[in-house]
């Protein structure tokens, strides 16, 4: 069963950090550059950022750059993003995706995960 699962949102303060880990199973996940994605209700889903296949590219969202990283374990067949110094404005679902391109859009993405929720308090 081809998936992707997300894990480790959650409540945390203002200037804390949270880890979010996103596993997948199903297909070569060594084949595809991964993304990270956050909506908020009522509003689009917004680019957070990108690692390749390798883990040697990444690139961010100017709103996160500096604060979050992302990173990958292809033997683990997970890609993490660790977020520091989160602000209230970070409070979204987080999804992390699959694509044969690394881009920041959306579109390119053929697999998506279920979503995790992070709720940053002020």
């Amino acid at each position: 069963q081809v998936q992707l699962v997300e894990s480790g949102g959650g409540l945390v303060q203002a200037g804390g950090s949270l880890r979010l880990s996103c596993e997948a199973s199903g297909f070569t996940f060594s084949y595809y550059h991964m993304g990270w994605f956050r909506q908020v209700p009522g509003k689009e889903r917004e680019f957070v950022g990108t690692i390749s296949k390798s883990g040697g590219d990444t690139y961010y969202a100017d709103s996160v750059k500096g604060r979050f990283t992302i990173s990958r374990d292809n033997a683990k067949k997970t890609v993490y993003l660790q977020m520091n110094s989160l602000k209230p404005e970070d409070t979204a679902v987080y999804y992390c995706a699959a694509a044969l391109n690394n881009s920041p859009n959306p579109i390119l993405y053929s697999l998506w995960g279920q979503g995790t929720q992070v709720t940053v308090s002020s």
